[in-house]
């Protein structure tokens, strides 16, 4: 009989040890690859460095991937978060449907813009619509992008309503380096995003815009420049909002970080990093 009862009493404590190695899904500890295109590298790791700050148990790493080939990292199990600007295509949302089998809920957290930057010394002052349509289409491959499968490639030729492969373009990889090389080709004009120069007092983002000025571009006679209020508004003709994409099912770190991204505070960092937040909070101010 003792024997019958010591037997009992082991296997129920083995089974407690093995229940509470069980992981519980967790927002506020553990490890997240967060995979974001090179263009919102700057928005996503400040993002990334404020979740850490507030769960100090969490580690989170923001690795760079073209946007294209993000997407399909997310398909295929690869990620389990990624950050995009487009919109996808209707074979796009069929796949994600299929492979990653959630609902499509993309969780928009920042507006950004594609920009058009010459030399500082430059004497061009304005690009118009017609010119960046027409400039994509010349055998001169007037336009520098940062590469193929780029998110800033991607949104120009949807935004045109073209396929990227329809474009003619010379390229020169990483946003970054196509500020710094410009100057070498003063009769071509670069493509970025506004985020790789838009932290106000980043020491790296000053000194990119301190080699360039950002065009205006004219869109049926009015300019318009890639500033708050028109990305506010997305009066700017180049104005995109980023969104976050997760394959987690449950209220993981992915999920936890998204939250807090689309909260105040994550708005707040947004703001912080020169872009519009998406998600605007009213001040309320009690008068007594």
């Amino acid at each position: 009989m003792k024997g019958s009862l010591l037997l009992v009493f082991l296997f129920l404590f083995f089974a407690s040890c093995k229940k509470s190695e069980i992981k519980v899904p967790s927002y506020n500890e553990g490890e997240l690859t967060i995979v974001a295109d090179e263009s919102f590298k700057s928005v996503t790791e400040a993002l990334a460095e404020g979740y850490m700050i507030s769960y100090p148990k969490t580690k989170l790493k923001v690795v760079t991937q073209k946007e294209d080939l993000a997407f399909l990292d997310l398909l295929n199990g690869k990620a389990k978060i990624i950050v995009m600007s487009r919109d996808l295509s209707k074979n796009e949302k069929e796949a994600f449907k299929n492979k990653v089998d959630l609902e499509l809920l993309p969780a928009r957290f920042a507006v950004d813009a594609v920009v058009f930057i010459v030399p500082k010394n430059s004497s061009i002052e304005k690009i118009s619509l017609d010119e960046i349509r027409q400039g994509l289409e010349s055998d001169e491959k007037r336009f520098i992008f940062d590469g193929t499968n780029s998110s800033n490639l991607n949104f120009v030729a949807q935004k045109l309503g073209k396929a990227p492969s329809d474009l003619k373009f010379n390229i020169i990889t990483g946003n970054e380096n196509v500020v710094q090389q410009l100057s070498k080709y003063p009769d071509k004009i670069g493509v970025i995003s506004l985020n790789t120069i838009s932290r106000p007092y980043g020491k790296e983002a000053t000194f990119l815009r301190s080699m360039i000025k950002v065009l205006p571009v004219e869109d049926k006679g009015r300019l318009f420049e890639p500033n708050i209020e028109n990305l506010r508004e997305m009066k700017y003709p180049f104005s995109r909002v980023l969104y976050f994409l997760t394959s987690e099912a449950n209220f993981n770190l992915a999920n936890g970080f998204i939250r807090f991204s689309c909260t105040q505070l994550g708005q707040m960092i947004v703001q912080k990093e020169g872009l519009q937040k998406y998600n605007l909070y009213q001040r309320e101010v009690q008068m007594r």
